[in-house]
C-alpha cells in the first residue's frame, strides 16, 4: 500500500506513481482528443452545422445524462471502498486475535517446546494466509516446523488453524491445559477460520459483470457524444474539456477496481506482508518477555 503524508497537497499534484490513472488513461486521452478534434472540425468547419438546433440540443441531454452517472459512479467506488475496509478490519482482527491467543498461552504455559510451537504456529497463520489469498506457492519450512504437509491442493489456512486446536487438545489430554483455559482459548482459535473465510468472499466476489460493464459502456458513450453538442458553444476549445470529463470519469471507474480487491498486489492494495511481519514480531515479544 502506498504510504504518504495526507497534510501534503501540492505534492500530490505533481507527482505520478506507479499506480496513478493517468498513465493507463494516457493513450486512449490522446484518442478521444483526436476524435473530438475531427467532430469540432466537421461539425464548425466542413458541415457548418452551427445553426441546427437539434444538434445544439445535445447539451442538455448530457446535462440530464450526467447527473445519472455521477450517482452511478459514487456508488460504484462506495462499494468497492467498502470491500476494501472491510478486509482492512478483519486483518486487524487477526492482529488482535494473535496477539490476544499469544497473551493466553504464554501466561497458562511454561517455558519449553510447547510455548516454542504456538510462538511459531499463531505467526505461520498469518504468514499462510497472506500467502493463500495471494495465491503464492507456500513456504514449506515454516509449515513442517508445526507438522502440516503441504500437499497440492489443500487448504492450507485450515491445516494450520487444525494445527494448532490439536495441539491445544493434546495439552489438555495431558492437563497442560484445563478446562476452563480451552473456553476462553476457543474465541481466539474459531476466529482464525472465520477470519479466513470472510476474506475469501471477498476475494472470490467481484462486483457483478454486468454493472462493471454498464458503466463503463455508460462512461464510454457519454465521452464520445459530447463533441456534437459541445462544438458550438465552446469551438476548439471543448477538447481539453472532454479529455478532462473522461479523465475524471475513467479514473473513478479504475481505482474502483483496484480496490474492490483488497488483497491483490497492486500499490493501493492491503499491505499483508507488513502485517504478518507485525504480528510475527509481536508475537516473538509476547512468548520472550514471559520466559
Amino acid at each position: 500500500m502506498v504510504s504518504y503524508n495526507t497534510k501534503e497537497w501540492f505534492s500530490f499534484i505533481f507527482r505520478f506513481h506507479r499506480a496513478d490513472t493517468f498513465r493507463k488513461l494516457l493513450p486512449l486521452m490522446f484518442a478521444i482528443a483526436g476524435y473530438a478534434g475531427v467532430i469540432a472540425f466537421l461539425e464548425i468547419e466542413y458541415w457548418k452545422l452551427s445553426d441546427t438546433t437539434h444538434i445544439k440540443n445535445v447539451s442538455t441531454m448530457h446535462n440530464m445524462l450526467g447527473v445519472v452517472l455521477s450517482l452511478l459512479l459514487v456508488f460504484r467506488t462506495n462499494t468497492a471502498y467498502e470491500r476494501w475496509w472491510e478486509g482492512r478490519k478483519l486483518w486487524g482482527e487477526l492482529v488482535n486475535n494473535s496477539r490476544n491467543l499469544a497473551f493466553k498461552l504464554s501466561t497458562i504455559l511454561p517455558a519449553g517446546k510447547d510455548r516454542l510451537f504456538f510462538q511459531k504456529a499463531i505467526p505461520v497463520f498469518a504468514e499462510t494466509l497472506k500467502l493463500h489469498l495471494h495465491h503464492d506457492p507456500p513456504e514449506l519450512g515454516p509449515l513442517r516446523e508445526i507438522g502440516v504437509e503441504a500437499k497440492h491442493g489443500s487448504h492450507l489456512p485450515n491445516l494450520v488453524v487444525k494445527a494448532i486446536k490439536g495441539k491445544v487438545n493434546a495439552l489438555y489430554k495431558q492437563r497442560k491445559i484445563k478446562g476452563e483455559h480451552l473456553i476462553i482459548l476457543d474465541n481466539e482459535l474459531e476466529s482464525f477460520g472465520n477470519i479466513c473465510g470472510a476474506c475469501e468472499r471477498i476475494k472470490n466476489t467481484p462486483i457483478p459483470y454486468s454493472y462493471s460493464a454498464f458503466i463503463k459502456k455508460f462512461v464510454f458513450f457519454y465521452t464520445m457524444t459530447m463533441p456534437f453538442g459541445h462544438a458550438f458553444t465552446l469551438g476548439y476549445y471543448m477538447i481539453p474539456i472532454v479529455i478532462f470529463v473522461f479523465y475524471a470519469l475513467a479514473s473513478l471507474e479504475i481505482i474502483a477496481e483496484e480496490i474492490e480487491d483488497p488483497f491483490g498486489k497492486d500499490p493501493n492494495d492491503l499491505p499483508l506482508m507488513r502485517i504478518s511481519s507485525t504480528i510475527a514480531h509481536n508475537i516473538d515479544e509476547i512468548f520472550d518477555d514471559q520466559r
